[in-house]
């Protein structure tokens, strides 16, 4: 039976050593990623045209929705859609533990390739049915999709890292930057193609898919990772296993802040959107944000801010060697902060002088790009963990999708909420809130990181590295 990873403080032996005492398969992988090694460029780009995918048929679904009766389906109720949106949730929050494991028992790669299989059957269905039941579980396949594909590629991309800390954090930063990419780039296709094709634009969208699984079937090599880890533990000690990394204090420590930071996000990219687009409500005159907004005027701010977001990725995705996780993360809060504040000001600047506003704008903008550091680097300390647990890799990185999950249907709950009330401020309040959260664990997780990742479990086949040395900043 096996032991909790022992957090002992015991010397780090150097990169060239535990380099020299790896399996020829995991030296390929790690040598290679430090030079930008095809295997993870082709997971960073399927991971594009995946979420690409996913974002046309969630945007499309709500175009098609909003006329479902035009198309002989039912009047469709904002309570459907809600709920709709629950489904896709609670699907990638489950299956992301069940893919987690999976992965490493059966492989990374093989399990990449579920997420576009079960991601075109679900549009398949969708464009042939106006039954609202049906359409639910498509949604749920939709969940399904996002909860394979992600543990895997970033069990895989922790795995290929392991050896190289500026290659772990280009390589979290880019899949972070593909993911946005391909989500934002989605919701504008999505405008393009429903209005042309109609419902067949699912059948269309089902290419997309395709496209990701060829890349994740020709794009990595099967000798490109680790054994699958089908016999690492003893008979029915698996999930017992599994349940001691859960309760594991490295993990819960990272869990409140990413789940809050998750939560904040997600309320930018549902409430505060529907709040500014539709019609100008008299009860918050007060505020000029509140409605009256085009989509093309939407779409340019997503996409300004997109580009702010995708700098401030990479720049800190490149900050690895020289920062702490933690330091990011807390960098990141604070332009959080930024963001906020400048935004409810401006929400009350109607009669501003213009240099007021821009300089509000800026503010706001420069928030935007130091937030941006704090998803990479969150997605960095649990691939750290992983070190400890290399038979576990797929199933630790699942908790990405699990905290995101539970961000985001918290941010949607709490977001519906604080906007009834009081509108864009109330968002803003709650912003503030979630935020204030995810400062109270960081405190502990910054004395407690320097030993993330050590002591890895002596499991058969193990083929983890030996954990970083923390970065040197204070």
């Amino acid at each position: 039976m096996h032991s909790m990873p022992s957090l002992s403080s015991q010397p780090f032996p150097s990169t060239a050593a535990a380099l020299g005492s790896l399996p020829r398969r995991t030296l390929r992988a790690t040598r290679g990623v430090a030079g930008g090694s095809a295997p993870v460029t082709a997971v960073v780009l399927g991971t594009f045209t995946l979420r690409l995918a996913t974002g046309v048929t969630g945007t499309m679904l709500l175009y098609y929705l909003a006329r479902f009766e035009h198309h002989g389906g039912i009047r469709v109720e904002p309570w459907h859609v809600g709920l709709l949106v629950a489904l896709f949730y609670a699907s990638e929050l489950v299956g992301s533990l069940v893919f987690g494991v999976l992965s490493d028992r059966i492989g990374h790669r093989r399990v990449m390739l579920i997420g576009p299989a079960f991601g075109a059957v679900a549009v398949t269905i969708t464009a042939l049915t106006v039954s609202l039941p049906v359409i639910a579980f498509t949604r749920l396949l939709e969940g399904g999709s996002t909860a394979a594909s992600v543990p895997s590629i970033l069990g895989f991309i922790a795995f290929a890292t392991a050896a190289d800390e500026l290659a772990r954090g280009r390589a979290v930063a880019r899949f972070e930057a593909a993911t946005l990419a391909g989500l934002l780039l989605g919701m504008v296709l999505a405008g393009l193609l429903f209005p042309v094709f109609g419902p067949a634009a699912f059948l269309l969208n089902a290419l997309l898919y395709l496209l990701s699984f060829l890349i994740y079937r020709f794009g990595v090599r099967p000798d490109a990772e680790p054994a699958p880890a089908a016999a690492a533990h003893e008979h029915g000690e698996g999930l017992r296993h599994y349940g001691r990394i859960l309760r594991s204090r490295q993990v819960w420590l990272l869990a409140p802040t990413w789940i809050a930071i998750n939560a904040t996000l997600g309320l930018y990219t549902s409430q505060t959107l529907f709040q500014m687009v539709k019609a100008k409500d008299p009860a918050f005159a007060d505020q000029q944000l509140m409605g009256g907004f085009s989509p093309e005027v939407l779409s340019l701010a997503l996409g300004v801010g997109g580009l702010l977001f995708f700098a401030g990725l990479f720049y800190w995705g490149d900050r690895f060697r020289s920062l702490r996780r933690t330091t990011i993360i807390l960098r990141g809060i604070g332009g959080g902060f930024a963001v906020l504040v400048a935004a409810a000001a401006i929400n009350h600047a109607a009669s501003a002088p213009w240099p007021v506003t821009a300089g509000l704008l800026a503010a706001a903008g420069a928030g935007l790009f130091v937030l941006a550091g704090a998803t990479p680097a969150a997605i960095g300390l649990l691939a750290d963990v992983t070190e400890a647990y290399p038979n576990d890799r797929g199933a630790i990185m699942g908790l990405y999708s699990v905290f995101l999950a539970l961000g985001q249907i918290t941010g949607a709950l709490v977001g519906g909420l604080a906007a009834q009330q009081a509108g864009l401020d109330g968002i803003f309040v709650a912003s503030l809130v979630l935020l204030g959260i995810a400062l109270v664990p960081l405190s502990h997780l910054r004395g407690y990181e320097h030993e993330v990742g050590r002591g890895a479990v002596a499991q058969p086949g193990a083929t983890g590295v030996p954990p970083r040395t923390p970065a040197p900043d204070v």
